[in-house]
């Protein structure tokens, strides 16, 4: 092993024997600071009292730790008034439960101003002259410090300080946790801090929620996992999102977490007053009378009022009297005076992505209502970018994610989203069906390309060129990017009609020139001799309504559902309980939520289009807790047109998604405009 011998102006090293491990790596170290070989005593001396002190700054520690160095007793003694700074942290709880963190470079007795100063030379170190003290400064202790900083900060150019002191709420602690991991220094959280933050770091700590034991027999054990999440949340006053996968039962979830609120006393109910504030759920209008279902199945006890029509209450003492209220999105945007008035227990967010963008009238009345708990239920947290998640946080724990500067750098806003990203997963339980549920049956995906007849290939060629002849003529008169991308849109819009029903921009066609429908039956015929039931998805209401007329030539059965279905629920009762009705055509907009259609098990996506995770939010209705039978989604494509674009393209969306989850992977925003251009020049 190396020998070291020497003092704060100078060292002689003695290397050992050329075979010893590590030998030529620290020979060429010693080289590069400047020691020189005395061939007298064969030993790599440094006489130099500034290099000195800034090479042991740097390599002390790998002298130690890397080369099992020996330091003489002689080296011990003349350093001796030498240390090596560390930092330390200090944890104090506020009055008001929050705890304040501070993370310090102490250096005997200077104060921070001349370390600052110290630090900003990079020297290495700073004497003290009173105490005849050295202090050295480790860049290997100082750069997870500064890390550590930048993170707890949120500034990502700030330099290291000697002192940083943040406030911390009950959501920083678990990844303030984390970040002080990065430290040498082991951070040991005070017992309560820890009692905060364990349960998300190890679920297995998390404690059962006071659910009534009639509904908690009713939940599967990943389930009554999901409601001690929500309960843990709720406890310390923090909110999440529950973005289990479809089919998976997040609100039978979010219905016994409710109930648990529920069964806690009230500090006013101990007094002797029997008020307790209501519950909101806000979901999409067609979701409203499942909520309504399922309430009375789980928690018959509720009295629920589904707030809609026009003769809806305008009292908030009318309100009170309900311990569930039942809201649209639209309709709490526009009834908001009346719901700002009230304290809710808690708010519930039903498909949260519906105040991903947090500039619309439903966001903004969301981020306007007054809970004790808030939290949100949707499978896609993340559809298109970070842009979305920041949104639900502002509702969730408003100021939590912090806001992103003007004109940062492509690797400054990179940084503040991996930022984000670590800071939310922890508010996100995601499960899989595979993971939680491994009985349920496997989905077998298909992708069938679709070949289009003369006709309709004739009459896709002359939409893409005249397409193209827009586009030139727009951009040769100067067109601005947002013209450019609402005439592409357009144009996208005629070439997906054409691939998907020719005949709706040109009605001199027939039935038989339309590629993706003579598909379709063929898929029928084969599903009816099977015993198979299907759900047909389409984005395009005219779309499906040709397939009806199909369906009523040939005299097959069918429900219908699309925006403008008035009996949603009534259509879906049909199809689960007459096993003789084959079919359920379905919007995609209408019928990609909310629905629990076991019935069928196959599932047909007649047009895709950019996000993933709609489609498979639309197979989740069949492909769900209560499904017996494998289920099938094949995915109609018309061939070498613009679908085959957007299946790559959805490719590139769907990693979007890990990213919130595995906190891993390189970021994509919203589809950009060259992405348009580009499936335009298929």
């Amino acid at each position: 092993m190396p020998q070291v011998e020497g003092s704060p102006h100078y060292l002689a090293i003695q290397l050992p024997s050329r075979d010893s491990y590590g030998y030529d790596e620290l020979l060429d170290l010693l080289k590069l600071w400047g020691f020189r070989l005395e061939p007298s005593n064969r030993r790599w001396w440094l006489r130099d009292r500034f290099k000195t002190l800034k090479f042991l700054s740097q390599h002390w520690e790998d002298l130690e730790k890397n080369y099992g160095a020996n330091f003489t007793d002689g080296f011990q003694k003349r350093m001796a008034n030498v240390q090596r700074v560390k930092p330390t942290t200090k944890v104090t709880k506020t009055k008001n439960g929050e705890f304040d963190l501070e993370l310090q470079l102490k250096a005997g007795n200077l104060d921070d101003t001349r370390i600052h100063q110290a630090l900003l030379s990079n020297s290495g170190f700073i004497e003290d002259e009173e105490s005849e003290f050295v202090y050295l400064f480790d860049e290997k202790l100082l750069e997870p410090l500064k890390e550590a900083q930048q993170r707890l900060t949120n500034e990502p150019d700030r330099d290291i300080a000697p002192r940083v002191k943040v406030r911390l709420r009950s959501a920083d602690l678990h990844n303030a946790e984390e970040v002080l991991e990065i430290l040498p220094e082991h951070f040991k959280p005070p017992a309560e801090w820890k009692a905060r933050s364990a349960a998300l770091r190890d679920m297995s700590q998390l404690q059962q929620a006071p659910v009534f034991p009639e509904l908690d027999e009713m939940l599967r054990n990943y389930q009554r996992i999901g409601l001690a999440w929500l309960w843990h949340l709720y406890q310390q006053q923090i909110g999440g999102i529950l973005a289990d996968e479809m089919g998976l039962g997040k609100t039978v979830q979010a219905l016994a977490f409710l109930q648990s609120i529920r069964n806690q006393p009230t500090k006013n109910e101990e007094q002797g007053t029997k008020h307790k504030e209501p519950f909101l759920v806000i979901c999409p209008a067609s979701l409203g009378e499942n909520w309504r279902r399922e309430a009375a199945r789980f928690v018959p006890d509720f009295k629920v009022l589904v707030h809609k029509g026009a003769k809806r209450t305008k009292k908030v003492t009318e309100l009170d009297a309900y311990d569930l209220i039942i809201i649209s999105y639209p309709l709490l945007a526009r009834d908001l005076d009346l719901f700002r008035q009230i304290e809710f227990a808690c708010i519930i967010g039903d498909e949260g992505q519906h105040i991903k963008n947090p500039k619309s009238q439903v966001a903004k009345a969301m981020f306007a209502l007054h809970a004790k708990g808030r939290f949100l239920l949707t499978g896609t947290p993340i559809e298109n970018s970070l842009g979305d998640l920041r949104s639900l946080f502002q509702f969730l724990m408003p100021g939590y994610l912090a806001k992103i500067p003007q004109g940062l750098k492509p690797d400054e806003r990179k940084w503040f989203g991996q930022r984000h990203l670590s800071q939310a997963a922890p508010y996100i339980l995601r499960r899989s069906k595979t993971l939680v549920a491994p009985e349920l049956p496997e989905v077998i995906e298909q992708v069938l390309y679709c070949d289009m007849g003369d006709a309709q290939k004739s009459l896709y060629n002359q939409v893409h060129k005249q397409t193209e002849q827009d586009m030139d003529k727009l951009a040769g008169g100067g067109a601005n990017e947002a013209r450019m991308r609402m005439a592409v849109f357009a144009q996208l819009f005629k070439l997906r009609q054409v691939c998907a029903e020719p005949r709706l921009l040109d009605d001199k066609l027939t039935e038989a020139d339309s590629a993706k429908l003579d598909a379709f039956l063929e898929i029928l015929d084969d599903a009816l001799s099977a015993g198979h039931r299907i759900l047909v998805f389409s984005q395009f209401v005219q779309v499906l309504k040709k397939i009806r007329e199909s369906l009523d030539e040939r005299d097959l059965r069918y429900c219908y559902l699309d925006g403008q279905s008035k009996d949603r629920m009534a259509q879906v009762d049909r199809f689960q309980q007459d096993e003789d009705i084959p079919v359920f055509l379905i919007s995609l907009k209408a019928g990609g939520t909310g629905l629990n259609l076991t019935g069928a098990n196959m599932v047909v996506h007649f047009d895709p289009w950019w996000n993933p995770a709609a489609e498979a939010q639309a197979t989740a209705r069949a492909h769900r807790i209560g499904q017996e039978r494998k289920v099938t989604s094949i995915k109609l494509i018309a061939a070498n047109t613009i679908e085959e674009r957007v299946l790559h393209l959805q490719k590139e969306k769907a990693q979007l998604l890990g990213d919130l989850l595995d906190q891993s992977g390189e970021l994509t925003s919203k589809v950009g405009f060259a992405d348009l251009q580009d499936l335009l020049s298929s």
